[in-house]
């Protein structure tokens, strides 16, 4: 009695199908992934928003140093130390008692060597004003407007050598924004909720998307990447509270 089998015409249709079908579902399933992924960074940063309201809480309402060159700050992170030493420094933060799990600094999309993708923005007790380009920042939490509209966090990527920050004057970037989760990023706010924002503006996902090591031309602070963009205004708000120029249309 002879035994069926598949021809070789019959074989190269069924992996024929079976790539086809590949081709419509991984894309669905990176999708999931990366879903997840930003679900859990989220989560991460709402963690790390409820630490820094509990040190608030702890301190006599005084917020936190932004500035990671600082012994003290919720990090101690200067990006030429070693991993070790980055480690050390997390977990000797002013915030780690609070948020005692080293998995909660670190965005699940982060590179290997990343010990903390998450910045605190300028305005949160960082750097002193820059001239013509920000402001004072806060040194209390009830200085702040509104809890709910106040950027604290933001997935940035890596962490900026001290603190991560936007003019305020000026319709300008200065450091980098990201595409962290697809083209946006995440945002831990004060009043510890958390959201994921999806650029609106071409431009704003060409300068997420491009590497650190790369050079931006032109160059960051000019014109071309910041006039009349709506994601650098939302981003602005969020990081001072208000803008502090009439933005161009």
């Amino acid at each position: 009695m002879k035994t069926k089998a598949f021809t070789l015409i019959e074989l190269l249709v069924v992996i024929a199908i079976i790539a086809v079908l590949m081709a419509i579902l991984m894309p669905a399933l990176n999708r999931a992934r990366e879903q997840g992924k930003r679900a859990a960074c989220l989560n991460n940063i709402k963690q790390l928003a409820l630490a820094w309201n509990l040190y608030c809480d702890d301190n006599d309402d005084k917020i936190v140093s932004a500035n990671t060159h600082e012994r003290t700050a919720w990090v101690f992170y200067e990006p030429s130390i070693s991993e070790t030493a980055k480690i050390a420094g997390l977990e000797t933060g002013a915030l780690f008692r609070y948020c005692p799990s080293r998995k909660l600094y670190k965005c699940p999309t982060g590179i290997r060597g990343e010990v903390v993708t998450y910045a605190i923005v300028d305005y949160m007790n960082g750097h002193e004003a820059i001239s013509g380009a920000t402001i004072d920042p806060l040194k209390r939490r009830s200085q702040i407007r509104s809890l709910a509209q106040q950027a604290v966090f933001l997935d940035e990527g890596r962490l900026s050598a001290s603190s991560w920050t936007v003019y305020y004057l000026q319709e300008k970037w200065w450091d980098r924004i990201t595409c962290r989760h697809g083209d946006g990023t995440n945002f831990g706010f004060a009043d510890s909720h958390s959201e994921y924002w999806k650029w609106q503006d071409p431009r704003t996902v060409k300068i997420g998307k491009t590497g650190y090591n790369e050079t931006i031309s032109p160059g960051l602070s000019d014109a071309y990447w910041s006039s009349g963009n709506e994601d650098l205004h939302r981003v602005q708000r969020a990081a001072w509270g208000k803008l502090g120029y009439s933005p161009s249309m």
